[in-house]
């Protein structure tokens, strides 16, 4: 598959706060795919959300960076950023740790329960985009009301939100005020943390499949990216064969938000 051409529209994603048109799928290493999962997944997707606690991914990043640095997003931050030297400190590790001069995304990490966008932590993310150390700047978080006034007003570039069949309120609270500013939007947990691929209690119908959770947020307009998890490299190849199905059809978004009601109870 291209990046050109109408029907890639939905694979694909210009996405003006991060400066270039992008894959709209993302990795984590959060459920350990070993390197060499990493590497195939290296090989399609570009924006990648990174810690140091990712072994698999750090080792086949490096590789990746140090081939074509200018193909990929790389999105780190601190484990813990209240204060600006935890921020700075996260910041130039990350350089150290994968051998480049930049960071794509500076994030802050769940605000409000692992990090704080005080006065003085936000003047700090300012300096480090200032001086290049990190080109753009985000944070996730649950709390949506909140979301939805930094969207409209603040120096994030970026917002990493929980949005899935199962929970919706994304919809509500944060999309309609994206309109002013347009920050990225990355949208993660689209699985529910696989509740979304079990049947709750009474249901009779069929059950998605990854895919179905991963095309239900890309199907949204306001995402740009959805981040994947796979746990090995056959779960990796399935969830980048659903994308190339294209958006869900009215029935099936009817069928998942049916579903993730019936989820969320």
């Amino acid at each position: 598959m291209t990046e050109s051409g109408q029907e890639n529209d939905f694979a694909f994603r210009d996405v003006p706060r991060l400066g270039r048109r992008l894959f709209r799928m993302g990795i984590s290493g959060t459920f350990n795919l070993d390197e060499a999962g990493c590497r195939e997944a290296l090989e399609r997707i570009q924006y990648v959300f990174w810690s140091p606690r990712m072994k698999g991914l750090s080792a086949a990043l490096r590789v990746a960076l140090a081939r074509d640095r200018e193909r990929y997003v790389v999105s780190a931050g601190p484990m813990l950023g209240y204060f600006p030297g935890a921020v700075r400190r996260a910041v130039e590790s990350t350089l150290r740790t994968l051998n480049i001069d930049y960071l794509d995304v500076f994030q802050l990490y769940w605000l409000g329960k692992m990090s704080a966008l005080t006065g003085a932590v936000q003047e700090e993310m300012a300096k480090l985009r200032d001086e290049g150390k990190a080109r753009a700047l985000g944070a996730s978080m649950h709390d949506r009301p909140r979301a939805g006034k930094l969207a409209e007003n603040s120096i994030l570039d970026l917002l990493m939100i929980r949005y899935n069949a199962a929970h919706t309120g994304a919809e509500q609270d944060i999309f309609p005020h994206l309109a002013s500013r347009r920050p990225a939007v990355v949208a993660y947990t689209a699985t529910a943390w696989k509740k979304l691929l079990s049947a709750p209690r009474n249901w009779k119908g069929r059950v998605p499949t990854a895919g179905d959770c991963y095309r239900f947020c890309l199907t949204s307009p306001h995402v740009d990216i959805v981040l994947l998890g796979p746990r090995n490299a056959a779960e990796l190849r399935e969830d980048l064969a659903a994308i190339d199905k294209g958006p869900l059809s009215p029935e099936e978004m009817s069928f998942m938000r049916e579903f993730g009601r019936a989820v969320h109870g």
